[in-house]
């Protein structure tokens, strides 16, 4: 089957291509029959060598780094190549603008934000997997698809299953959607074990295999809680109708409950090239190589309840979607910055959600019309949880 609506190779661009999720993309692309893609730019943060390995593979367009100083480092390692290289925040926007059939949004963090937009005011299929861009700038984001006439296709695990079970003829059926977390390594811990977790404990998890960051995010459960403001913006779904149920399987990725009680729930191997493939090849499929799931070998599939005393990260994001305006901004930034000191051994672990607490309270729910607006309450959070986190760093 066809990969393409229209003939010809789909022109793909990877924003964030030395990630986890980048990686993953890659390795689909260089996996695909050679006419398949034809792949327009690949962006990267300061890893020039792995970045200069896949351009040189893939014979990329373009090859982008974040980190201007880099910059000569990239020029001269693919040297003799057709590609063109260019470094620093600008040239990432501009990559992201340039002409491409389906995007891969894979920046971590807020920093994706711009070239997302970007990639969405020239149309296409982007495919996000950076879930602070609907978290910190829903609105916006939404905004830029519909002016740029962009499909906006979740690569979340979870968000990616829903998408798939979801029946949009008519959402008024859709009595609720349920996102299910692994739990982490510390979902069987007491709170006592908890404070103790160190950062080489938080990002052991136990089933998938991510970057520092996002693993410190599932041990805290923030992840779920950004998944669930995720999931508000994409689906027509109130807030009260997005369940959250721990399966440590991560078997099964989102179920969708109708209201004539039907259940039904996308599974597969735990396995990010999965939701990546059927993004990259929507509305058709592709082979992606993944293992093929084993229920007998499973044996099991079960499901708990969150348990929110240890695990604040989603009441604290239900209160920011609940309140809007700049507080689920205010939420992911502070979140990164108590992350960042925590990777750094600058805060314990159960302060991460403390910080957030605190930065929240004392920030509010500002308006957040526009970009300008958005940045402007991502640098004050930033600054405040600091702040809270160096006095609580203080007390240690």
């Amino acid at each position: 089957m066809a990969l393409n609506r229209q003939p010809g190779p789909r022109r793909v661009t990877v924003l964030g291509s030395t990630g986890s999720v980048g990686k993953s993309t890659v390795s689909l692309l260089e996996a695909a029959a050679e006419d398949s893609f034809d792949v327009v730019a690949l962006v990267a943060g300061r890893d020039w060598q792995g970045l200069a390995a896949q351009a040189r593979r893939l014979k990329a367009r373009h090859a982008v780094l974040a980190d201007a100083s880099q910059y000569k480092r990239l020029k001269e390692a693919l040297a003799g190549m057709a590609t063109e290289v260019s470094a620093g925040p600008d040239a990432v926007v501009a990559a992201a603008g340039l002409r491409a059939d389906w995007t891969m949004a894979a920046i971590v963090g807020a920093a994706g934000l711009p070239a997302t937009l970007a990639a969405l005011a020239r149309g296409g299929v982007m495919a996000i997997a950076n879930k602070e861009s609907l978290v910190c700038a829903g609105e916006p984001v939404l905004a830029a698809a519909r002016a740029g006439g962009a499909t906006i296709l979740p690569v979340d695990s979870e968000h990616n299953a829903i998408f798939q079970a979801l029946d949009m003829r008519d959402p008024s059926a859709i009595a609720k959607i349920i996102l299910t977390a692994s739990g982490g390594p510390c979902r069987t811990m007491t709170l006592a074990e908890m404070a103790a977790v160190t950062p080489e404990v938080a990002v052991r998890h136990p089933v998938w295999s991510m970057g520092a960051k996002i693993s410190v995010d599932s041990a805290t459960m923030f992840n779920k809680g950004l998944e669930l403001i995720e999931a508000a913006r994409l689906f027509p779904v109130p807030e009260a109708r997005i369940e959250v149920l721990v399966h440590p399987q991560s078997t099964v990725h989102g179920l969708v409950q109708y209201t004539d009680g039907s259940v039904l729930a996308q599974l597969g191997t735990p396995d990010m090239r999965t939701p990546i493939a059927h993004s990259l090849a929507w509305p058709a499929r592709m082979t992606a190589s993944v293992p093929p799931l084993d229920l007998i070998a499973l044996g099991k599939l079960e499901f708990f309840a969150p348990d929110p005393v240890r695990f604040p990260a989603l009441r604290l994001s239900r209160e920011a979607l609940y309140a809007g305006g700049g507080a689920p901004t205010i939420l992911n930034a502070a979140n990164e910055i108590a992350v960042g000191l925590f990777l750094e051994k600058r805060l314990r672990f159960l302060d991460i959600a403390a910080v957030v607490d605190e930065t929240l309270s004392r920030l509010g729910a500002p308006e957040a019309a526009d970009l300008p607006a958005i940045m402007a309450h991502d640098a004050a959070a930033r600054s405040e949880a600091g702040l809270i986190a160096a006095k609580r760093a203080a007390l240690v």
